[in-house]
């Protein structure tokens, strides 16, 4: 094919795929760069689409508040509000030893807990890798692995100066197993599967018992371990805040991939009514609300790049609330605009832009960069995209980057904003205030994005907003994990709901 006048072209693979590619129509030294003016009207094109006002903040609470209760009156509910059988929050006297194993959406993390009382604790942990194919090949494949691995750690951590063990004939240590992805639970060490989420896509898995098929891989590798409680990293989360400090009423997670847990009324906890559970009682419920608004696409302000980014996941349609608000989505966010761009020969004219085609080959973490940059120059930006993409950009260009970082990071921030305040109004929280603790790679990060959350909650709650803050949340999927282990064994040991 002829590349056209301006030195841009296409052509398709024989894979299917475009490639677009750019030519020199001139002999000067000097590349063809946009100038100020082209940037700054681009800017304010994207400034449009991706910026939420107080008002469509306040539409798309309403519309959480609407989910989040339909997903307690009714099972399999997109936002399905899962019933944890963590009963109540902990009272901070909980001790011993506990073992926790965490399966994350990189690693997976063995800790040995010992709670002290008191909100305090110690720590001991391992991490183990893990690869694309393990997160891909057979689920029970996946569970001997984690079997494995806790096995390693126990005869590492569990043994004398003489290399004996520790362990006492027949002794099964507690476990509190994080397992991050939905799962819809009858008792507190069982669970369904609902889908797999992070990337995750382990075959026959999806619809099965995880407590059962990680017990099958216990006793084949005869791991001395009695798996107490199944939980998610959220809930997690929200035990060891109020742990540590009791004013954390709600948890959030905004890392790989996104969701909230907190403490409801059982009375109002519709679809469990027939366990017999007292209604007085309170239980954790984890919302996974990254499913918001999936397959029907009412409420949130996608832009075509969204739909992009859906259209070519591998769950298109489901998650679409975390697909605006992840870590794991928003540099592919920003890479679909500047790939636009170049097709439209705004960009990177008589340069070779291939390494930029490659989709989620723009990290979130470089949007953390470029909005940090604190050089004149923005010197940090001609790092990343000469670096690792082999293009020079002009200080317009760069500046541009930057501000469209700064849009997709921030609509990030205040969408999460409108879930928290879902549950504050939801709870009546607004008045007495609380503290949420907030945990993962973006809150903790990315710069600016806890106090772009706070700047959204005063959007949609006025001054009141200020009375609910974040903060650094305590390790979830450890201690967390452990103090629910704790709380589960003194619940069962007392004959406290022994069914559940």
């Amino acid at each position: 094919m002829v590349a056209s006048r301006r030195g841009s072209g296409s052509i398709v693979l024989p894979s299917g795929q475009t490639m677009a590619f750019h030519t020199r129509t001139h002999q000067e030294e000097d590349l063809p760069h946009a100038t100020k003016k082209t940037m700054a009207d681009h800017l304010r094109k994207y400034e449009s689409l991706f910026t939420l006002t107080p008002q469509r903040m306040r539409m798309i609470v309403e519309a959480f508040k609407d989910t989040l209760e339909l997903g307690l009156q009714k099972p399999k509910q997109i936002v399905p509000m899962i019933p944890t059988f963590v009963f109540g929050y902990p009272t901070a006297k909980e001790q011993g030893d506990f073992l926790a194993l965490d399966l994350g959406g990189t690693n997976l993390r063995v800790c040995l807990v010992t709670l002290q009382g008191d909100g305090k604790f110690e720590m001991t942990q391992s991490k183990y890798r893990l690869t694309e194919e393990q997160k891909q090949d057979e689920g029970q494949k996946l569970f001997d692995f984690c079997a494995e691995c806790l096995k390693t750690f126990i005869d590492t951590n569990y043994i004398d100066e003489n290399g004996q063990t520790t362990l006492k004939e027949g002794e099964m240590l507690p476990l509190g197993f994080t397992f991050s992805y939905p799962c819809t639970q009858n008792r507190i060490d069982h669970g369904e599967l609902i889908r797999w989420t992070k990337g995750f896509g382990a075959k026959n898995t999806e619809g099965r018992d995880v407590g059962e098929m990680f017990r099958k891989s216990l006793e084949k590798y005869n791991v001395p371990v009695v798996m107490t409680a199944l939980i998610n990293d959220t809930t997690g989360t929200l035990i060891a805040s109020h742990y540590v400090n009791p004013r954390t009423k709600i948890a959030v997670i905004f890392g790989t991939g996104c969701n909230a847990a907190y403490m409801e009324n059982v009375r109002d906890i519709e679809k469990i009514k027939d366990l017999g559970i007292d209604d007085k009682a309170q239980m954790a419920i984890n919302c996974e609300w990254g499913a918001f608004d999936s397959f029907e696409h009412e409420h949130l302000p996608r832009t075509k790049y969204d739909a992009t980014v859906d259209e070519q996941s591998n769950k298109p349609g489901e998650q679409a609330f975390e697909k605006l608000i992840s870590g794991r989505y928003l540099g592919e966010i920003l890479r679909l605009v500047i790939c636009e761009l170049i097709d439209e020969g705004v960009l990177f004219l008589g340069q070779n832009t291939y390494k930029l085609e490659t989709p989620y080959c723009f990290e979130t973490a470089f949007l953390s960069l470029m909005e940090s940059d604190p050089t004149d120059e923005l010197l940090m930006i001609i790092g990343i995209f000469t670096h690792f993409f082999a293009v020079e950009t002009t200080l317009a260009e760069r500046q541009f980057f930057r501000a469209l970082a700064t849009l997709i990071g921030r609509r990030a921030a205040r969408l999460s904003a409108c879930g928290i305040a879902a549950i504050v109004s939801r709870m009546n929280y607004l008045d007495e205030g609380c503290l949420v603790g907030a945990d993962g790679s973006l809150y903790n990060k990315y710069p600016g994005f806890a106090d772009r959350v706070h700047e959204g909650l005063v959007d949609i709650f006025g001054d009141k907003g200020r009375n609910i803050i974040t903060h650094h949340a305590e390790d979830g999927s450890g201690v967390g994990s452990a103090v629910i282990a704790a709380m589960t064994k003194i619940r069962r040991d007392a004959g406290l709901y022994p069914n559940v």
